[in-house]
């Protein structure tokens, strides 16, 4: 049934009277629908995150619900937000890879977002009402991660190798990461199910979901596999790297690792070196030798920014496993037959043996 125009002039007068507008009608279509306080609504927005986002903005909610948790959504302001920010940035733990807290900051402003990107999606607030999104981030300082120098690399691996009370498992997981250039999530979360040794291949699930398979050196793929079957590895999802106790490794494990490194290297702990170090050390040697399109897929890169370009530039497992062999200098069964770059002198130190060094106990 076609509409009346003079019923629609009759309604805008009507509005028009009553100082309201046809977008205040569809914001809230129920006048009885109760807004809820922040510290009401948080547990719905945690309910609703997946894992990996309530453990980057839970701290920051509690901060929230703890500070304005009293107000109810539509009554937060975005200098209420803004304050909050400045009150985490200046109370923020130190720490060896810190920034003065501007992480801190910028956490507690996407956070905020987090929560009222949830409220506009179940319809207690409009686009537009948001205060999270009215306040600015902390604008980000230059990033200070480097490629390390071949040098470098290799005092990083003796000391790791000399040191400490699980020598294997240390020198595993540098050359881990040395070699596929995996994120510290992809590691922890290997199971013996993503360990191909047949084809040499570890599968990496990272941050945002994201699932490959990465080439690595078949001595690399036999020395994970004794390892997992030497610390109580049996079922398929059992975790990959473990403590001597047969227990799983956390990211603790990492966090002694260089807290150790750095008492021995005192340019470790002055740069705040971390295990990204050896992503962007690998990658960059990659770029070098193999160009863009190859290092994109080295690194597990499938976002869609940046220029139209890199749609067609993609690179496949065969030049992933090409790269690979051409860094280590070993053979690796997927990798082109084509000539190859001579391997960084002393980029990588030979794969872990077999023996159990060090004193007895678990360095968690």
């Amino acid at each position: 049934m076609p509409t009346d125009p003079s019923r629609i002039v009759t309604a805008r007068q009507m509005l028009a009277h009553l100082g309201l507008t046809p977008a205040d009608l569809i914001a809230h279509p129920d006048p009885s629908c109760r807004i809820p306080t922040l510290a009401e609504y948080l547990p719905l927005v945690a309910a609703a995150a997946s894992p990996g986002t309530r453990r980057t903005y839970g701290t920051y909610w509690n901060r929230m619900a703890a500070v304005l948790g009293h107000l109810r959504l539509d009554e937060v302001t975005a200098s209420d937000i803004e304050a909050l920010m400045r009150q985490v940035t200046a109370t923020a733990r130190s720490r060896r890879t810190g920034r003065q807290g501007r992480h801190a900051g910028e956490h507690v402003i996407a956070a905020a977002r987090a929560v009222y990107r949830r409220a506009i999606a179940d319809g207690y607030l409009t686009p537009g009402d948001s205060p999270a999104h009215r306040v600015a981030k902390p604008r980000r300082l230059p990033n200070p991660r480097r490629a390390l120098r071949p040098e470098e690399l290799q005092d990083i691996n003796v000391v790791a190798r000399t040191s400490g009370n699980d020598v294997i498992l240390d020198a595993l997981l540098l050359r881990l990461h040395t070699e596929t250039a995996c994120r510290r999530g992809g590691a922890l979360a290997l199971r013996l199910v993503d360990l191909d040794t047949a084809h040499a291949l570890v599968r990496l699930t990272e941050k945002g979901g994201t699932l490959r398979w990465q080439p690595i050196t078949p001595t690399l793929a036999e020395r994970l596999l004794e390892h997992a079957q030497a610390r109580g590895g049996v079922l398929p999802t059992d975790r990959l790297l473990r403590y001597r106790n047969g227990q799983p490794i956390s990211s603790r494990r990492y966090d002694h690792l260089w807290r150790r490194i750095g008492e021995r290297l005192p340019w470790v702990a002055a740069q705040g070196i971390s295990t990204h170090w050896l992503r962007h050390t690998t990658l960059t040697w990659v770029e070098r030798h193999f160009g863009y399109g190859v290092a994109r897929a080295y690194a597990g890169h499938t976002d869609r920014r940046g220029p139209a370009t890199t749609t067609y530039i993609k690179a496949d497992l065969h030049a992933v496993a090409t790269a690979l062999a051409a860094m280590t200098g070993q053979p690796h069964a997927l990798a082109d037959a084509q000539p190859q770059p001579k391997p960084p002198t002393r980029c990588l130190e030979p794969a872990p043996d077999k023996r159990v060094d060090g004193p007895p106990g678990d360095d968690t």
